[in-house]
């Protein structure tokens, strides 16, 4: 009984640190760029740094999806032509967002929850890194926009 007690109270004290679930309504546009992993119960380790990866593959255009699906983002990385525009759903029941972390870009969406959508249009050319503020450990990814 004793450590079923202690493995319970482990595994409140990781979903603690995670902050997983969060549907916090504000919009605040803090970065969590250079984010240092904490120390969790047992020598886990818990970081909110986004893991950004290369867009690869064929060049999309017209409007193209990417879809919030399960705290994670599909496409995480891909190419588009200039000139497209970029369409964020939420499928999610939290609500998300989608905030600009590099590149030619500035954009800030405020939070939108489950089938919600932020839209940009692709007028410059460059790479555009970007997360969910509210998740961004596991939401983030990378736009590579071309001529």
């Amino acid at each position: 009984m004793a450590r079923r007690l202690a493995t319970l109270g482990l595994c409140l004290a990781v979903a603690a640190l995670a902050g997983c679930g969060s549907s916090s309504g504000s919009s605040s546009s803090s970065s969590s760029a250079g984010a240092k992993p904490t120390t969790a119960p047992r020598g886990l380790k818990v970081t909110t740094t986004p893991n950004f990866i290369a867009p690869a593959g064929p060049v999309r255009s017209g409007t193209v999806q990417i879809a919030y699906r399960n705290i994670a983002v599909a496409p995480a990385a891909l190419r588009v032509k200039l000139g497209s525009t970029l369409k964020w759903t939420n499928y999610d029941t939290v609500n998300h967002n989608v905030t600009q972390m590099g590149g030619p870009y500035v954009f800030n969406s405020p939070d939108f929850g489950q089938g919600g959508t932020y839209e940009l249009k692709a007028s410059r050319p460059g790479v555009i890194n970007y997360e969910c503020t509210i998740h961004p450990a596991t939401m983030n990814g990378t736009i590579e926009v071309v001529k």
